[in-house]
């Protein structure tokens, strides 16, 4: 493998215990970081610890709609690893699948709470910490391709998207003056445990469907390409980058399909 690309720094992951998150500890862990493990999927985050068997890893149950566990799961990325240079804020659902029409208002606040609020705490205690210690940290969040383009998720999962992506240039703008980068990532169709399941779709039958809407052929979107992203940010190999929404998806938001269709 090339030379590490995260030596020595330590990173704090929510939604850690499966999907993109834990793709991403794996890359991270790969690349000479410590990484927090968030969650609420206490058995499979142990599963995820257990597995990598690395004294470099370490779980922390936390559910990002509740503040005050924010706020501690970051003062013990600290006291464990004694700093904390990477924030990925990942964790999210998708919430109701139904029609805006039937939209289920106490689902609909949920999603809101945990995709934005959860995300907007992260950044809030996560920024703290790197500006009391005067590190130059990066702070990612997973956005989504239904952020760009109207009809590519639910609805109030897309609308909680719109608001990370806001989240995500405000921040932006408030933390470079200290030197810390901030930026989301934002896949298109993603074949995981929670969409497959709110799809009612088997792996292979999601990433087919996929396929079939994609614009960039040959390749099917996995939760690696994802964590790849987030390594490029959460690295020094992107020093000056900061503000991107950098989407993960094949051209698909670029792309007017309804043209497509005349080729």
């Amino acid at each position: 493998m090339s030379k590490p690309r995260l030596e020595g720094k330590v990173a704090l992951i929510t939604g850690a215990a499966s999907g993109i998150g834990e793709a991403t500890v794996r890359l991270f862990i790969e690349h000479g970081a410590a990484v927090v493990v968030v969650d609420i999927q206490d058995e499979l985050a142990h599963q995820v610890i257990a597995s990598i068997n690395s004294e470099k890893v370490s779980y922390y149950h936390c559910d990002v709609r509740d503040e005050e566990q924010v706020a501690a799961a970051v003062n013990y990325a600290i006291e464990k690893y004694g700093s904390l240079d990477i924030l990925f804020s990942n964790a999210a659902i998708l919430g109701p699948m139904t029609s805006v029409l039937d939209l289920d208002m106490e689902r609909f606040d949920d999603v809101m709470a945990t995709n934005v609020r959860g995300v907007a705490a992260t950044i809030k205690h996560a920024s703290r910490a790197m500006v009391e210690r005067k590190i130059k940290g990066s702070i990612i969040c997973t956005a989504s391709v239904a952020a760009s383009l109207g009809g590519a998720g639910p609805q109030a999962y897309s609308a909680s998207k719109h608001a990370v992506v806001g989240l995500v240039q405000v921040a932006c703008g408030e933390l470079g003056k200290h030197g810390i980068r901030v930026n989301c990532v934002s896949p298109s169709g993603l074949a995981t445990r929670m969409t497959c399941e709110s799809f009612g779709l088997k792996q292979s039958e999601f990433e087919a469907h996929s396929g079939m809407a994609a614009n960039l052929k040959g390749v099917v979107l996995t939760t690696k390409h994802v964590a790849e992203a987030a390594l490029f940010l959460a690295s020094d190999e992107s020093a000056y980058v900061s503000g991107l929404n950098l989407n993960v998806d094949g051209g698909f938001t670029v792309v007017s399909h309804t043209f497509k269709e005349w080729n």
